[in-house]
């Protein structure tokens, strides 16, 4: 799989880019600093790092992983880049007071499909290695969640798992919360593993 990751260069980027290069995926890392992207490229073994812009093209997949801030401005900017390749949205806003979640939000303003996940990684426990944790896709479009569940496997050490619709994504994007705050009571580092599926 060819995956563009816009916010490469943050941490949760270059976690997730380690773990996919690992897999023998070939990543593109974007940045709105080209060089600061084609440094980090090199550091993590990507493919080529380049322009937002640059790295959307002809990908598989495209992966949002700005800050949950800039998220509906980048979508909003690269909506003519990415056209109708598929999106996965990986931020959570929560400090947002709308009805709709991050992804749903996102989706409003691109032509291709967008899908929701990887919210309850932690960027430090996947910079490590492959968490043993499950991870959650949701999404309305049966093609780009097969493309995202693929790569959410490959992430992770427990199971990529299919959440539903992308209205879904406001459950997901819920979980960093109550990730954040048992962390933060318990001064651990939770992940979640669900019990009883086969």
């Amino acid at each position: 799989m060819k995956v563009a990751i816009v916010g490469g260069t943050g941490d949760f980027g270059l976690a997730l880019a380690a773990r996919l290069i690992e897999a023998g995926d070939e990543v593109v890392l974007g940045s709105r600093d080209a060089a600061r992207a084609q440094e980090k490229a090199r550091e993590v073994g990507a493919s080529s790092g380049t322009t937002n812009d640059e790295a959307v093209a002809n990908v598989d997949l495209v992966v949002l992983a700005t800050n949950a801030s800039a998220t509906l401005e980048t979508a909003a900017a690269l909506a003519k880049a990415i056209g109708t390749t598929p999106v996965l949205s990986v931020a959570s806003d929560l400090r947002s007071t709308e009805h709709l979640s991050l992804a749903e939000r996102t989706q409003a303003l691109l032509a291709g499909p967008v899908v929701a996940g990887l919210q309850s990684l932690a960027a430090g426990k996947l910079a490590q290695g492959r968490p043993d944790e499950d991870v959650f896709v949701c999404g309305d479009d049966a093609d780009a969640k097969a493309l995202a569940l693929e790569l959410a496997g490959k992430a992770v050490a427990g199971r990529a798992r299919d959440a539903g619709p992308l209205s879904r994504a406001r459950v997901l994007e819920g979980l960093t919360g109550l990730i954040v705050s048992l962390n933060k009571r318990y001064k651990g580092h939770a992940g979640i593993r669900v019990t009883g599926l086969p």
